[in-house]
C-alpha cells in the first residue's frame, strides 16, 4: 500500500511541477509533509539541501530520498518512477506536437504565457525554503527566539561568496555544510 501511495504522490508531483525542481518544492512539501506526514518540516529542509547537493534533478532526488526514507530501496524506485513517468510521456507527446505545429502562433502564445507562472512557482519555492530555514517554527515572526541566526549568517556569507567573489556554488554549499557541522560539533560538545 505504501508503494502505491509513494507512486501516486510523486506521479502527481511529476505531472504538475512545471518549471523544474524548485517549482516542484511546494508540491513536494504539500505531499510529504502536509498530506501524508512522511517527513517533518525540519527533515524536509534537510531533503531540500540533499536534493540540491546531489547530482541530478531536484524533484527526482527528492523522490528517491523520500522513497528510501519511507519504504527503503523499493520505495526509492517506486517514488522515482512515479516522478519521472509523467515527464517521459509529456515530453514525448510535446516533441511530436511541437515538431508538427511549431510555426502556429497559438502554440507560441501559449508557451509565452506560461513563463510568468513558472517564475512565480520558483519564487514561491525560494521563499518557502528561506522561511523554513530562517524561522524556527516555520512562521515569519520577528522574535529573537524564533530566528535561526546561524542560518541567516550562513545565507549571508553564501550570498557574499557567490555574488562578490564569484565562487563556485558547489564549493559554497560544501563550505556551508562543513561550517554547520563544525558549529554543531562545537555546540554539542
Amino acid at each position: 500500500m505504501i508503494y502505491l501511495q509513494l507512486f501516486f504522490s510523486f506521479l502527481q508531483i511529476g505531472a504538475l511541477s512545471f518549471g523544474g525542481g524548485y517549482a516542484a518544492m511546494p508540491l513536494i512539501q504539500e505531499q510529504v509533509v502536509t498530506m501524508h506526514g512522511w517527513l517533518s518540516m525540519e527533515t524536509f529542509s534537510d531533503l531540500v539541501t540533499i536534493a540540491e547537493m546531489t547530482p541530478g534533478p531536484i524533484a527526482v532526488n527528492s523522490a528517491t530520498f523520500v522513497g528510501t526514507r519511507i519504504a527503503g530501496p523499493g520505495g526509492a524506485v517506486v517514488a522515482t518512477l512515479g516522478c519521472i513517468l509523467p515527464s517521459c510521456i509529456i515530453v514525448t507527446l510535446l516533441a511530436y506536437i511541437y515538431t508538427k505545429y511549431r510555426k502556429m502562433s497559438l502554440l507560441q502564445g501559449t508557451l509565452t504565457s506560461l513563463r510568468p507562472a513558472v517564475v512565480a512557482m520558483i519564487a514561491k519555492a525560494g521563499v518557502t525554503i528561506l522561511v523554513s530555514s530562517f524561522f524556527i517554527n516555520g512562521a515569519v515572526e520577528l522574535f529573537r527566539e524564533n530566528i535561526c541566526i546561524r542560518m541567516v549568517v550562513f545565507f549571508t556569507a553564501a550570498l557574499v561568496l557567490l555574488r562578490k567573489y564569484k565562487m563556485n556554488p558547489i564549493l559554497v554549499m560544501v563550505l556551508c555544510g562543513v561550517a554547520n557541522m563544525a558549529f554543531c560539533a562545537a555546540v554539542g560538545s
